[in-house]
């Protein structure tokens, strides 16, 4: 059976992050990637999460808590745009979740030159094999321009130095979320 889009991006990311490792959770909204990431990453390892917002914080905040993995998380009250500003080592994995928070504003919504910011900044600090998957959501407002220009962008990205997924479902309706995985190759 086909897996739906997060727990795709979810099995991707699982195969590139080990214990003890630094990753990026670009988009905290309510906790459930950044809770998946420091599973993986485990006591040992740290998870950078972002979020404008502070409900979303919070959320994750007490996502985080609930199941014992806080420790490892910092939680960062900043857009995706300022990754390079929290983060300085390499990482081995970022997912950027796009859209708004479920649950919240839907005009506070994630932007192309705030994600796009956000992707490159990431891929500066990947290490070999290790992937950024990004989850766009084209049905929204805003969502469709957002996810063109990532499209475009990821596409422009040279085939010898990474590898990109496009990963969708083409015969569902109201303009369906779809996955860019990016893996950084060995040089």
């Amino acid at each position: 059976m086909l897996s739906n889009i997060i727990p795709f991006a979810h099995s991707v990311l699982a195969d590139h992050i080990a214990p003890g490792d630094t990753v990026v959770d670009a988009t905290a909204g309510n906790g459930h990637d950044a809770l998946f990431l420091a599973r993986c990453v485990g006591e040992g390892g740290r998870v950078y999460a972002f979020d404008i917002q502070a409900a979303a914080l919070q959320a994750t905040q007490a996502h985080l808590a609930e199941a014992g993995c806080g420790r490892q998380a910092v939680l960062v009250g900043a857009g995706h745009e300022t990754l390079a500003q929290h983060v300085s080592g390499p990482i081995a994995a970022a997912v950027f979740n796009c859209g708004y928070l479920p649950g919240g504003d839907k005009r506070c919504i994630t932007t192309a030159a705030a994600t796009l910011s956000g992707l490159r900044q990431a891929l500066a600090l990947l290490q070999p094999q290790g992937v950024v998957a990004a989850v766009l959501y084209p049905g929204h407002a805003g969502g469709d321009a957002e996810a063109e220009a990532v499209c475009a962008w990821a596409a422009s990205l040279p085939q010898q130095q990474y590898a990109v997924l496009r990963y969708e479902f083409i015969n569902r309706t109201n303009n369906p979320p779809f996955l860019l995985v990016i893996e950084k190759r060995t040089v």
